[in-house]
């Protein structure tokens, strides 16, 4: 492990720390957003869902052209730009006293993240080896949910729900990442790939290209629903917990959720994955869509805080073979030259996160807190709708796999 872990690349590193202290401080504040509108802006769960909604309509919407331009222009230009607007947008969020301007802001959100996650994940692909990208991949999945582990408690504590003082925190982390990426990328200029200008697709033809893709297509619609499923958890959920008349603190409980979540990632990720890596990329996903859509209708059922933690485990045993495995399907789909194409486009799955808050929203305006089945179980069985559709691309990926095994052989 450790001669594997001495051939990351020192960028490579950059990236996972700095997730890591990303998430930590975002999680201190985006979570609680729902529960900081419906208590102090007194906003209705609609308005909520469509608030918080709004920053995964905006990734959506860009998450192919952040990908798409990175490949074109570089990986460089485009994380710099997008890592330092994202700090300026956090400082939006401290200082916002309207509901309208926390729409903006999470508008503006969504856009940054839709253009720097998927560029950052292209280039730790770009510059590491085919055989530590498995660990790589997970290692940044680690650094997300490690930072996650504190950052809910971390903001609970400071009264995110409450205030909008921690986002100040996140957008000056946010400018110390940037300044780190930018001494990164200076001391590490002659090691990075150049952008493919002569080769990488023109956007037509990407998004012809990804569209005619037998495989692609039925992941991006089936891990759509599993995305669908798994945006609940941070906006439905939290205003479920705010609100029901069953649980006494949700805002609290709600923020031990979140870490509870985290913790178990980095208890089970590591032997998950080992567990699964030799199954068709496929199964985990499938496996994974199961274990969410049978946790959102437990959360439904749930009555006591022993149901609840036992509802966030299997969220999070699906979660993690859901997003562990993603980024390497993607990463075996791609072609080098359309890698930023591909991880860009398959944001376009975020849809399920942009339906999510406001189907949570009308469903609780409609049913209530107090009728937890009512609320989770359209919810539960809308997200395993995404099974058929992974099934159908288990068995084009298998075919493909087959007709390039002997090509691969007699080179």
């Amino acid at each position: 492990m450790k001669q594997y872990l001495r051939q990351i690349h020192p960028l490579a590193w950059t990236i996972i720390i700095g997730t890591m202290f990303g998430r930590l401080v975002t999680s201190m504040s985006i979570p609680f957003l729902s529960i900081y509108l419906t208590r102090v802006l007194e906003a209705t769960p609609t308005q909520t869902g469509i608030t918080v909604a709004v920053s995964s309509l905006a990734g959506v919407m860009v998450s192919f052209y952040g990908g798409y331009i990175s490949d074109r222009i570089g990986r460089k230009i485009v994380m710099l730009i997008s890592v330092f607007s994202w700090a300026g947008v956090f400082f939006i969020f401290s200082a916002a006293e309207h509901l309208w301007v926390f729409f903006v802001a999470n508008t503006l959100n969504g856009l940054c993240r839709a253009v720097f996650e998927p560029t950052s994940r292209a280039l730790l692909s770009d510059i590491t080896s085919p055989q530590n990208k498995l660990l790589v991949f997970n290692l940044r999945y680690a650094a997300i949910n490690l930072g996650v582990v504190f950052g809910p408690i971390i903001g609970f504590q400071l009264g995110s729900s409450e205030s909008t003082f921690p986002f100040v925190i996140s957008g000056l982390v946010y400018i110390a990442y940037g300044f780190v990426l930018f001494l990164q990328f200076k001391l590490q200029h002659a090691n990075l790939p150049e952008p493919h200008q002569a080769t990488a697709p023109r956007l037509r033809e990407a998004l012809m290209t990804t569209g005619r893709d037998r495989v692609f297509l039925p992941v991006l619609i089936g891990t759509t629903f599993c995305v669908l499923g798994y945006g609940h958890f941070s906006s439905t959920l939290a205003q479920y917990l705010a609100r029901s008349p069953i649980f006494e603190n949700g805002s609290q409980m709600f923020s031990y959720m979140l870490s509870l979540n985290a913790v178990t990632v980095l208890i089970i990720q590591y032997p998950l994955v080992r567990t699964f890596r030799n199954f068709p990329p496929l199964v985990p996903l499938i496996v994974g869509n199961l274990l969410v859509a049978t946790s959102l209708m437990m959360f439904g059922i749930a009555e006591g805080v022993l149901m609840m933690m036992v509802s966030v485990i299997l969220f999070t045993i699906g979660e993690v073979l859901l997003f562990t495995m993603m980024d390497m399907l993607i990463d075996r789909i791609a072609k080098p030259e359309w890698k930023g194409t591909y991880f860009g486009t398959i944001g376009f799955n975020n849809i399920g996160s942009v339906i999510a808050p406001v189907m949570g929203g009308l469903l609780l305006s409609q049913f209530g807190a107090e009728n937890g089945l009512a609320v989770f179980v359209p919810i539960a069985l809308t997200t395993a709708l995404g099974v058929p559709f992974l099934l159908i691309a288990h068995r084009r990926f298998v075919v493909r796999e087959k007709q390039t095994e002997p090509t691969s052989l007699s080179m």
